[in-house]
């Protein structure tokens, strides 16, 4: 975890140093571990470039078939790390729920394992509530902020503090702060509007791309828990995210765009003002897309 040189009042959760460079590697070495366990000689997987990356990486650890559905809009940096692991790459021209709707025609196919946002990589993305509660020596900082795409992370961090709580490892939930980018917030506006459903963000528009989810896979979870726990929204706007990336920089800290809008919606937010200990889930390293914006 790093410190802020900024505010004394913010953390960073640096998820860059993960091996693939993303908060993916968590989930994925569960989710390939558990295709091993069951035998699967080929994975598929629609991803926007972070997740492909992860799942081809434990994929070829694993000695495991790798194909990833990437849409034409993920940057060429994560389309590299996806070839260089030896996986197959089919592009798809449209939107990250393009890709989904291919690889599910491959589920009925023997051996084929469908990864993605599902079951057991939530399970794996637990593991960074699980980090941040135990470097912080057990005391619960007041809000954890992270980006919200699919909302596996959302719900998984839910999750995880529930946990600790009922097996009373902490006396106390942090809330928790879902970050979108405004031009693709089909959970915070669920959110604000108090509704149990989705309505799909048609056409995502975002630099942010490994959030760019018009339909989140475990949105309804995620907004089950997050109300439950009474935990807070907002939509960051392009100029906020590339202010917040900038200023993570001048901090030595690259990240990705997506990587950055935990922390642009917790300044937009005003969080850490009163005193909070807030902790920014930074999500991806810089060289996954290091366009300068």
């Amino acid at each position: 975890m790093l410190e802020s040189n900024h505010n004394k009042n913010f953390l960073f959760k640096y998820e860059a140093a993960n091996p693939t460079g993303s908060f993916k590697d968590r989930g994925s070495t569960v989710e390939i571990t558990k295709a091993r366990e069951l035998g699967v000689k080929k994975v598929v997987c629609a991803s926007t470039g972070n997740m492909g990356a992860s799942v081809a990486s434990y994929s070829a650890r694993a000695n495991i078939n790798c194909t990833i559905y990437l849409p034409t809009f993920a940057p060429p940096n994560k389309a590299n790390q996806i070839k260089n692991m030896g996986a197959n790459i089919v592009n798809v021209k449209g939107t990250y729920e393009d890709a989904v709707k291919l690889t599910k025609t491959q589920r009925a196919k023997k051996h084929v394992y469908l990864t993605g946002d599902y079951a057991y990589r939530g399970e794996g993305e637990k593991s960074v509530a699980f980090e941040i509660i135990d470097q912080l020596n057990w005391n619960p900082p007041d809000i954890i902020a992270l980006p919200v795409g699919n909302a596996t992370l959302l719900a998984s961090t839910c999750k995880a503090l529930f946990e600790l709580k009922e097996v009373g490892l902490i006396k106390k939930i942090p809330r928790v702060a879902a970050i979108q980018a405004k031009g693709c917030n089909p959970l915070y506006k669920a959110y604000k509007n108090k509704c149990d459903h989705i309505t799909t963000c048609k056409s995502p528009k975002t630099i942010a791309t490994a959030i760019a989810c018009g339909h989140p896979v475990d949105a309804t979870q995620a907004l089950s828990r997050l109300r439950k726990m009474r935990g807070i929204t907002e939509q960051v706007t392009e100029r906020e995210i590339i202010q917040a990336r900038k200023e993570l920089g001048k901090q030595g800290i690259f990240v990705e765009p997506s990587g950055a809008v935990s922390y642009a919606g917790a300044k937009k937010l005003e969080l850490g003002k009163r005193g909070q200990q807030v902790v920014c889930i930074l999500s991806g390293h810089g060289l996954k897309d290091p366009r300068v914006l």
